[in-house]
């Protein structure tokens, strides 16, 4: 017998997974707090580890890490030799300054190096990697293929483009290790100019043919056309899209502002109001079928959910208490870790136990 495979639509729908990401990034915007980072990091690392699919667009996740630990060393490699605006009195070392002209005033190469310095550095590279993080625990969950048959028409071109992309590096990555391993069997050289110029070449051929046979495959099915729409149609799409995306960037950088906190809110709202008309209008250009479609289901309600609590909670606190979420460096003091926020930040894992484990990987062999 064949064995029972878990359907389709028994998994989450991916942008369920991409919102959950994506307000666990909006809640480490909030904080410098690193116990707190580190607990956002944390709960996004334990719903990867066990809700993650055997697949080698799922593999990201580890480069995401080690990008992080690459962006917190570099802040802090910034802090040291080009000093900061921010004045401290406890110096940990002092480098040999490099003279400057005139016209660079305000940088500074080397010279002392404070710890208010350092820390101030360490927490704004933690939280750049917390966000980091969180994007890449979407990349590890959410299927890229199923994502694109979500996305509304409008967009269905954009989409196939950035899913080819993004599936190309783990298939190109996948072509090399089998041919390194195919020549360490024969007893050849896989490593270094001989053996990555050996390699190079078959990697490439199977690169092109597979862009072959994909250009073949969205012929065939009709990619790109699209259906006669009226002008002034499109031109209302054009300036709806535009005016919503300029909207939502505008409420975005108010809501991550202190300043812009009180138009923030109202003209992100706009913006993803026009935008949601202006994409819906543009999917009229874009008539297509959708075989098998991800139903939005109760569990992405939940995932969807879990993380949006998670923002609220951390946007409250930084308003009802900011000291606790961003602890001060002048003069340091050691941060503590505030309970209604780490408690609110555990609802993060929510889809660990909420959504179905990944299916095992079918096998293409049929049993006796």
């Amino acid at each position: 017998m064949r064995p029972a495979t878990v359907a389709p639509h028994a998994s989450v729908h991916p942008g369920a997974w991409w919102l959950w990401s994506l307000a666990l990034g909006v809640a480490a915007t909030r904080t410098t707090n690193p116990l707190l980072l580190a607990l956002l990091i944390a709960v996004s690392a334990y719903v990867v580890a066990v809700r993650r699919p055997d697949a080698p667009w799922a593999r990201s996740y580890g480069a995401f890490l080690k990008l992080a630990l690459v962006v917190v060393a570099v802040r802090l490699l910034f802090a040291v030799l080009l000093g900061s605006p921010l004045p401290g009195t406890q110096v940990l070392l002092t480098l040999p300054e490099v003279p400057l002209p005139d016209w660079a005033q305000g940088i500074r190469l080397g010279g002392e190096v404070t710890l208010e310095s350092l820390l101030a550095a360490f927490y704004d590279g933690l939280r750049l990697a917390a966000m980091l993080i969180c994007v890449g625990a979407a990349n590890a969950l959410a299927n890229p293929s199923r994502l694109l048959k979500s996305l509304p028409g409008a967009l269905y071109e954009m989409g196939v483009a950035v899913v080819v992309a993004l599936t190309f590096a783990p298939h190109l990555i996948a072509d090399v290790r089998r041919l390194r391993a195919a020549r360490r069997l024969r007893g050849r050289p896989d490593r270094g100019v001989r053996g990555l110029a050996q390699v190079g070449l078959p990697v490439l051929e199977g690169a092109l043919e597979r862009s072959v046979a994909l250009a073949a495959a969205m012929d065939a099915r009709g990619y790109g056309r699209t259906a006669e729409v009226a002008p002034a149609v499109r031109r209302t799409t054009a300036a709806l899209t535009l005016a919503g995306l300029l909207g939502v960037c505008a409420g975005t950088y108010g809501l991550l502002t202190a300043a812009g906190g009180t138009y923030g809110l109202p003209v992100l709202l706009l913006g993803l109001a026009a935008a949601v008309a202006g994409l819906w209008l543009g999917g009229k250009r874009s008539p297509r079928t959708r075989y098998r479609p991800d139903r939005w289901d109760r569990r992405a309600w939940l995932v969807t959910a879990s993380g949006a609590a998670v923002a609220a909670a951390l946007v409250a606190a930084g308003a009802l208490d900011p000291a606790a979420l961003s602890p001060s460096v002048i003069p340091p003091v050691a941060p503590e870790l505030p309970v209604w926020p780490a408690a609110a930040i555990l609802l993060g894992l929510v889809p660990a136990f909420a959504t179905p484990p990944p299916s095992p990987p079918v096998s293409s062999k049929e049993p006796s």
